[in-house]
C-alpha cells in the first residue's frame, strides 16, 4: 500500500510555467512551442534511437515496401496509449515511475523493476554509442572520437543544473531526426506504392519465420519500451506538470508520436532501394554500414544524411536513456536527490548515474570485434521481453483510485492497454518458440 495518498502529495507540485499574456499571436506561438517541446516529444523522438533506426532500415532493406511500413505506424499508435498513461501518472501524483512502483508494490518489485531498467538501458546505450560510431565513421572520425563525443554530450546535459536547459538541449538535437526524411526523398519512393502498402498491408514478406518474427519483435521494441515509461513519467514531474496540464501533456505526447512515426517510416523507406537492388547487407560491417551501402544508390548527399541521422538518433537517446536510469536510481534511494534542477554537488548519485552508464556503454563499444548489428537488434528484443511486466504495473497504477483519484484510466484506455500487453507478449513468445524450434532443424 502507499505510504500516503499520492493525490494529496500532487497538490503541492508546481504547475508548468506558462508564458505571460503578450497578445494573441504571441500566446498562440508560445502554446505551440509548449506542445512541441516537452517530455512526450522527447520520449518519442528519443525512442527513434540508433537501434530503432537500424531496425527500421533493416526491415526496409530486407523486405521493401509492404507489411512493415503500416506495422511501424501501428507501433507508434500503441506507444501513444502507453506514454499517455505514464504522463498522466506523473502529472497527477508528482512521482516518478520507480518511486511509485516502490510505494505501490513494495521494495522487492521496486528493485526488480529498477534493476531490469538499468540493465536494459545499459545494453541500449551501447547500441546508441554504436550508432554514433557508425555515423561518425562514415565521415572518417575514429571510434574513440565518437565514444568521447557521446560521453561529453551526456556530461554537458548535467552541466547547467537546470531541467529547462537540459530539455532545450534535447529539443535542439531532436530537430535533426528529420534528416531521415531527406534520405527518404533521395531514395525516390513511389507515392502510390507507399500509399498501397499502408492501405493494404501487402505484400506480406516471403521469408523464414524466425527472421520475420525477429524484425517484428525488434520493431515493437523500437517504439514501446520500459525506459520510456520511467523517463516520461519522471520528466513530467521534473518539469513541474500537474493534473491541470493533462490536456497539454496529451497534445505533447501525440505530437511526439506523429513526428517520430514520420521519421521512423522515413528511415524504413530510405533503405528500400537496398531491397529493390538485391544488396546483401552482410557485406557492410555486419549489416551496420547502411550509409556506405546506400552511397551508390542515392548519392553522397543522401548517404551523408543517413549517417548524420544515425549520429542524431544515438545522441538524442544518449541523453534521454541515461536520464531515465538516473531518474530510476535517484527515485529509489531516499534523500539522494533526483532532478536536473539540482547541481552534481547536491545530487551526486543522480548525475553520477547519468554520466556513469554512458561512460560504461562507451567502454563496451571499444571492445575489439564486438558484434555490432547483433547487439543493436537484440537490444530491442530485450526491451520487448521486459515490456509486458512494466505494462502490467502501469495499468494497475493507472486504475488505482487511491493513486489517481478522478484521473483513472477510461474504458477504452484499459482495453487498448491490455491488448497491447497481450500482443507484445504473444509476439515475444512466438519468436522464442520459433527460434527454439529452428535450433533443432
Amino acid at each position: 500500500m502507499l505510504q500516503q495518498p499520492v493525490t494529496a502529495y500532487a497538490e503541492t507540485q508546481i504547475s508548468i510555467e506558462r508564458p505571460a499574456s503578450r497578445g494573441g499571436a504571441f500566446n498562440r506561438l508560445a502554446a505551440a512551442a509548449e506542445i512541441l517541446v516537452g517530455p512526450g516529444v522527447l520520449a518519442m523522438l528519443g525512442e527513434n534511437d540508433g537501434p530503432s533506426m537500424l531496425s527500421y532500415a533493416t526491415s526496409g532493406a530486407s523486405y521493401g515496401l509492404g507489411f512493415f511500413l503500416p506495422f511501424i505506424l501501428l507501433t507508434f499508435a500503441a506507444a501513444y496509449v502507453v506514454q499517455e498513461m505514464a504522463m498522466r501518472l506523473g502529472a497527477v501524483t508528482g512521482r516518478g515511475y520507480g518511486e511509485l512502483v516502490f510505494q505501490r508494490f513494495g521494495k522487492g518489485w521496486g528493485w526488480i523493476s529498477v534493476g531490469d531498467l538499468v540493465l536494459t538501458n545499459l545494453v541500449t546505450l551501447v547500441t546508441e554509442v554504436i550508432a554514433i560510431r557508425i555515423g561518425m565513421g562514415f565521415f572518417g572520425i575514429p571510434a574513440w572520437g565518437a565514444v568521447l563525443s557521446a560521453i561529453a554530450l551526456v556530461a554537458a546535459g548535467s552541466w547547467g543544473s537546470r531541467y529547462s536547459r537540459w530539455e532545450r538541449l534535447c529539443a535542439g538535437l531532436a530537430v535533426f531526426n528529420a534528416a531521415f526524411i531527406g534520405v527518404a526523398w533521395f531514395a525516390h519512393p513511389s507515392a502510390g506504392a507507399v500509399a498501397a502498402s499502408i492501405a493494404t498491408w501487402s505484400p506480406l514478406p516471403d521469408a523464414a519465420p524466425a527472421m520475420f518474427l525477429m524484425l517484428m519483435v525488434s520493431n515493437i521494441g523500437a517504439t514501446v519500451t520500459p525506459w520510456m515509461l520511467f523517463f516520461q513519467q519522471s520528466a513530467s514531474v521534473d518539469k513541474g506538470m500537474t493534473a491541470r496540464d493533462l490536456r497539454r501533456g496529451r497534445q505533447n505526447t501525440a505530437a511526439g508520436a506523429v513526428l517520430a512515426a514520420i521519421t521512423g517510416c522515413a528511415a524504413f523507406i530510405a533503405a528500400t532501394p537496398l531491397f529493390d537492388n538485391h544488396i546483401d547487407m552482410s557485406q557492410y560491417g555486419e549489416g551496420t554500414g547502411f550509409a556506405e551501402a546506400l552511397l551508390p544508390l542515392i548519392g553522397r548527399h543522401g548517404a551523408g544524411l543517413f549517417a548524420l541521422g544515425l549520429i542524431e538518433a544515438g545522441a538524442m537517446a544518449m541523453l534521454t536513456i541515461s536520464a531515465s536510469s538516473a531518474y530510476a536510481v535517484g527515485e529509489v534511494v531516499r534523500g539522494a536527490g533526483c532532478s536536473f534542477d539540482l547541481s552534481p554537488k547536491n545530487a551526486p548519485l543522480f548525475h553520477g548515474t547519468n554520466l556513469g552508464v554512458a561512460a560504461l556503454a562507451g567502454a563496451i563499444v571499444l571492445i575489439p570485434g564486438a558484434p555490432l548489428m547483433a547487439i543493436a537488434l537484440n537490444a530491442n528484443l530485450l526491451a520487448t521481453i521486459l515490456m509486458p511486466a512494466a505494462l502490467v504495473f502501469l495499468l494497475i497504477m493507472s486504475n488505482d483510485k487511491l493513486v489517481m483519484g478522478a484521473h483513472v484510466n477510461g474504458k477504452w484506455t484499459n482495453r487498448l492497454g491490455i491488448a497491447i500487453a497481450v500482443l507484445i507478449t504473444l509476439a515475444g513468445g512466438a519468436y522464442a518458440v520459433v527460434g527454439f524450434l529452428e535450433t533443432f532443424k
